[in-house]
């Protein structure tokens, strides 16, 4: 006997269920529903109303631009918007990020998107790049391209291995938070074909490894270290709000302390 056939919601579902390893049974049970109805729903047999499409998005905790993909697929109109950041509406997401940039000076700060594009940076990240010769750039760059293609930071990464694995994890993990996204996906197939990858990159943590892993770079017999921490916005309903992180970096040890209060926070001064 052959299984019923999913429906174009029912496809979706299924793999957002399955990207959060979720049965039938669980994702019923979460969503105050039952696993009859759940398995109605993906063949087919029953209709999802507006508000289980919603509701089943939210338990899987499913971004708002999926949701849309979702909504569409059962026949309802999309729900989220995605504002352009210069949109006036912006006005208050712009300042909040302007505030937290400029108020981490003169330690460098930047904003990115899910598919790791730069947004914006502050005074101090694009000083910290011209210790390495990278000049500004028209088009923003791509942060994980940028660390990890040899014509990139990569040759000045010290801990070059160590950092390539954590970053490589952190980049699958957060694919697998936004689901299918072709573009993220690109970017991911072509850094898998950069040369000289640690492999296996999905590598068991060391037990006797500092509390935060810094990022090593050198240069000229320059060397600091850093670590950073990640910000986002609360309670998102716009698809451009959701996909920003602010990404702001602290220095790991005293010489990179020196280095910020020396030559960083003297050109910020210039």
């Amino acid at each position: 006997m052959q299984p019923p056939s999913l429906s174009p919601f029912g496809r979706l579902l299924r793999a957002w269920r399955a990207t959060r390893h979720l049965s039938q049974l669980d994702l019923a049970l979460d969503a105050d529903t039952s696993a009859r109805h759940i398995s109605f729903i993906e063949t087919g047999r029953a209709q999802p109303s507006r508000e289980m499409v919603v509701r089943l998005a939210e338990t899987m905790a499913v971004p708002l631009r999926a949701r849309n993909a979702l909504l569409t697929a059962a026949g309802y109109a999309p729900l989220y918007r995605t504002t352009p950041l210069e949109a006036s509406e912006m006005e208050q997401v712009n300042r909040a990020l302007d505030f937290l940039l400029t108020a981490h000076e003169p330690y460098p700060a930047f904003v990115l998107d899910h598919r790791w594009d730069l947004v914006r940076t502050n005074n101090a990240s694009a000083h910290f790049m011209a210790t390495f010769g990278l000049p500004p750039s028209e088009t923003p760059p791509n942060v994980l391209r940028l660390l990890l293609h040899p014509d990139g930071l990569r040759p000045f990464i010290a801990n070059w291995e160590t950092m390539a694995r954590l970053l490589l994890q952190r980049a699958h993990r957060e694919a697998l938070r936004w689901g299918h996204d072709d573009a993220l996906q690109a970017l991911l197939e072509e850094i898998a074909g950069y040369p000289d990858l640690p492999s296996p990159w999905l590598s068991i943590p060391d037990a006797f490894a500092p509390p935060v892993l810094a990022l090593t770079f050198e240069k000229d017999g320059l060397q600091t270290s850093w670590f950073s921490t990640i910000s986002s916005f609360g309670t998102p309903h716009d698809i451009t709000v959701q996909e920003l992180y602010i990404e702001t970096m602290f220095p790991a040890d005293a010489a990179t302390q020196v280095f910020v209060e020396t030559v960083l926070a003297e050109a910020a001064a210039c």
